[in-house]
């Protein structure tokens, strides 16, 4: 049994008991467990199980051990085929529409009969379920919208589970005695914020052929097609991945072709014509016929004539003609941040102390950290009242007064409210060293009415930096309506910074509009919108992200000292009326 059959197993128990409406710890700790077992990578599990290292894993408890013992020893899970004849196969479908948890499905399957998504969007059709309590005809229209999301998220994951899948399977392929290195290519590479399938190039030290059908025949695999030195694969757990073999001296072309992006690798071929070039699968052929290969993607754009264009920026955005003229940009790295500003506590609905959370900010090398508990009107995730402020201020100050050679910056991330005023009085915001504005409430408004809440909004000196612009989560919840374009010339006249919300679900705002902000002079903020500790290592996302978007450390705002990211704040605050 192969650590990928048995993880996809244990997942599914963890989505059949959420269905149930088992504790949601029950659920979750199935989970846990899938993915545990998943990142041992092993090919059969049976040596792991008797020697006794399984059941010391880490979330790997007796209960989900057991399910592993006995698919080891009979080939299934009498566990999971017990939850499976109790529950009808469409409903796993129905967890993919936003706001449809297991305990709504639930009532939904008992009440009206629902099982599959053509059933759900039937009843929120004919008004069914409108009628039922609990709902309403608001809530039958965002299930309408929430079923063609449905359809379309089950074909990509969020990237960081997809970088987490593209990293299992290199190590797998580095396992193989006849691959020397295993590099991650297609959109994994490009930092893509969704991840449709997941592309590896395994430079080999035998035939590429031989070893690219020996990876259709791993354990887990449900499908394979072979084509050249390709591999196509389907795996037990729906995860699809590109496995390209290639000799090491070509492997800088097949490691360039398979990243792409199509758009990138379309514009290439239309300038490698230019130089009487073309690309076939085993590398670049002159007009002469001779065929060039490339060991490293650099000799490879030097042979084009071009700059080395960096992955993220591979996406038929004008890349080609910067580099071919020497003008891309140096994209900003993971060294050149100083510090965090959208970051939550225990004094909001964060998981850790302001003193745990600036620790953990130092460990990462960074010079401060803000804190951002939420404002007043945001009830529901422990708004901060005037009282729990001035506590709260009181300990970043005794907490700041023996700590050297590190800052704790006084935040908040405040409401924008409905007609567009920024949560707490002039007086209470003048009180912080700088203002987070985010929209968390009424997202149903139309987008003249949502647009000019904003600008609204950035029309208050006192507001720094505009938080996660258009409100999306990623496969789960679209945009609110928004003229962005709009948003993004407010700030540039206003002075005041828009964020890059780096959280993977949200990666707010979308890299496609960072260059217009960069073009137009808009200072951005990346913000891990950290809720505990790690959550902070959030920032690698944003940084990804920021690349896409051609970003430098010039463009940054917490690429700038604490010093500076004040005389930012107060520089805004000087133009009050």
């Amino acid at each position: 049994m192969d650590s990928r059959t048995a993880a996809h197993v244990l997942s599914q128990i963890g989505s059949l008991l959420e269905l149930g409406g088992a504790p949601r710890f029950n659920s979750k700790a199935y989970q846990r467990a899938a993915r545990a077992i998943l990142a041992l990578g092993a090919d059969d599990l049976t040596p792991l199980l008797k020697s006794g290292e399984l059941a010391k894993t880490k979330d790997v408890g007796p209960a989900t051990l057991g399910v592993v013992r006995d698919l080891i020893e009979t080939g299934e899970s009498s566990y999971l085929n017990r939850l499976q004849e109790a529950t009808p196969g469409g409903l796993f479908e129905l967890l993919r529409v936003p706001g449809m948890g297991g305990t709504k499905i639930s009532m939904l399957h008992q009440e009206l009969g629902v099982e599959t998504l053509d059933d759900l969007e039937a009843v929120a059709v004919d008004g069914r379920l409108a009628k039922l309590k609990g709902f309403g005809p608001k809530t039958a229209e965002r299930v309408l919208k929430g079923i063609e999301f449905a359809r379309h998220a089950t074909k990509r994951s969020l990237f960081h589970r997809g970088l987490y899948q593209a990293e299992i399977l290199a190590a797998t392929a580095e396992r193989h005695p006849d691959v020397v290195e295993a590099i991650i290519a297609g959109s994994v590479r490009r930092q893509n914020e969704t991840i449709g399938d997941v592309d590896i190039v395994a430079i080999c030290s035998d035939d590429p052929r031989l070893v690219a059908e020996s990876f259709g025949k791993m354990p887990g695999v449900k499908s394979a097609d072979l084509k050249g030195n390709t591999v196509t694969i389907r795996f037990v757990d729906d995860v699809r991945a590109d496995i390209a073999c290639t000799l090491a001296d070509n492997a800088g072309f097949v490691l360039w072709h398979l990243t792409g992006s199509e758009a990138h690798v379309s514009q290439m071929h239309a300038w490698a014509a230019t130089k009487h070039l073309t690309f076939t699968d085993d590398g670049v052929t002159s007009r002469g016929g001779k065929v060039q290969s490339f060991a490293t993607e650099k000799d490879f754009f030097k042979a084009m004539g071009l700059q080395e264009i960096p992955p993220e920026i591979r996406e038929g955005h004008g890349e080609i003609e910067d580099a071919a003229a020497g003008l891309l940009p140096d994209l900003l790295t993971y060294e050149d941040l100083k510090g965090v500003l959208h970051c939550h506590t225990e004094y909001s609905d964060g998981g850790a102390t302001i003193e745990e959370m600036a620790e953990a900010a130092r460990e990462r090398g960074w010079k401060y950290i803000g804190i951002s508990d939420h404002s007043e009107a945001a009830f529901y995730a422990g708004g901060m009242k005037r009282d729990k402020l001035a506590r709260q201020h009181d300990e970043i100050d005794e907490i700041n007064s023996r700590t050297k050679g590190f800052r704790i910056l006084k935040g908040i991330e405040a409401d924008i409210l409905a007609d567009g005023r920024v949560d707490y009085s002039d007086e209470t915001l003048d009180t912080f060293d700088y203002v987070i504005g985010s929209v968390h409430s009424r997202f149903s408004m139309n987008g003249a009415a949502m647009t000019e809440r904003v600008l609204n909004a950035l029309d208050d000196p006192r507001l720094t930096i505009l938080g996660h612009p258009t409100g999306r989560l990623l496969l789960s919840r679209e945009p609110y309506a928004i003229d962005l374009d709009a948003v993004i010339e407010k700030a540039a006249e206003t002075g005041a910074s828009i964020e890059l919300n780096a959280d993977p679900h949200r990666l707010d705002m979308d890299w496609r509009h960072l260059k217009r902000a960069k073009d137009l002079g808009v200072t951005i903020e990346i913000g891990p919108d950290a809720h505990s500790e790690s959550n902070l290592d959030f920032m690698d996302h944003g940084i990804g992200i920021a690349r896409k978007g051609w970003l430098t450390k010039a463009d940054v705002l917490n690429c700038r000292s604490a010093k500076d990211v004040l005389a930012f704040a107060a520089k805004r605050r000087s133009k009050r009326k």
